[in-house]
């Protein structure tokens, strides 16, 4: 019983986690359509910003993660202006941007530091403990954290006059463009909000998984799972398959220690995607 509680324990935390740093992948893909392939190196360089301000000039956790997610958010808009807006609509062309900016990142990061992993200070300290289980405050934190930005994203894209006009220039640019929205303002605002939240996510990360230039590497590629499971068009879908893929990778360690587990997580992803090929919550899009 005591082993079972804490796998569902570690399932929760895990989802929440992958959840969060889904988000801002998800949150470009659905309102722009636009696969940010380095959305992994963003998620890290967030982690960075926030171990500088902590570690080289002291400042307090949570305002560094502030300063970090700002600091993230008006890079986004300037590789929405400079790196992605030329080449909205060609698919090779993006992809070829985003390995420019992974290495551009990565490259960066180890010349200055170096590759040795390091961890940021906790935001929370201590455990809570109730009965044979015990789970950290940093965990209950990330997992707080990922539930408010999901409920945070959802209502400004379905309540919001932004959020209204993001989904409108994703059902059809040039007549949102002709119905007198400003696709461009749009674009950067979106761009902002979705490195804002890679940001977020890289920080909170970073001081419980620790930082390495190469840590967003592992991470895109659990985003982009949880991404198809959703489908196209559904960032509520990222609640659920965040959830399917943290409880695989809980339980799973369990029953089948070491490579086997990642192998049989890899094939269960893949016949779900063959009995739901566009997600659970999607539908086709053109990129």
């Amino acid at each position: 019983m005591e082993l079972a509680v804490t796998t569902v324990v570690n399932g929760l935390i895990l989802s929440s986690m992958y959840i969060l740093a889904a988000l801002g992948f998800a949150f470009l893909f659905n309102m722009l359509r636009i696969l940010n392939f380095a959305h992994g190196a963003i998620y890290m360089i967030g982690g960075y910003i926030c171990y500088l301000f902590i570690i080289g000039m002291g400042f307090n956790n949570w305002v560094a993660l502030v300063l970090a997610t700002l600091i993230v958010a008006a890079f986004g808009v300037f590789l929405e202006r400079f790196c992605f807006r030329p080449f909205v609509g060609d698919f090779n062309r993006i992809v070829m941007i985003c390995v420019a900016i992974i290495m551009i990142l990565q490259t960066t990061v180890t010349i200055i530091i170096g590759d040795r992993r390091m961890a940021l200070p906790p935001f929370a300290e201590g455990v809570l403990k109730a009965g044979p289980i015990s789970v950290s405050y940093e965990r209950i934190v990330t997992f707080t954290i990922g539930a408010v930005l999901l409920v945070v994203i959802l209502w400004f894209v379905n309540r919001t006059k932004w959020g209204q006009q993001m989904q409108a220039i994703a059902q059809d640019r040039i007549g949102a463009a002709l119905q007198g929205i400003d696709i461009h303002r749009i674009s950067s605002i979106a761009f902002a909000l979705g490195c804002a939240l890679a940001a977020v996510a890289g920080c909170l990360m970073g001081a419980y998984l620790r930082l390495s230039p190469y840590m967003g590497d592992s991470m895109l590629v659990k985003v982009l799972i949880i991404v198809m499971l959703a489908g196209a068009g559904s960032l509520g879908g990222i609640f659920i398959t965040g959830l399917i893929l943290g409880t695989l990778y809980a339980a799973l360690p369990v029953l089948l220690p070491g490579a086997p587990s990642d192998a049989v997580i890899i094939a269960v992803i893949v016949v779900l995607l063959l009995i739901r090929p566009m997600g659970f919550f999607g539908y086709e899009v053109e990129i």
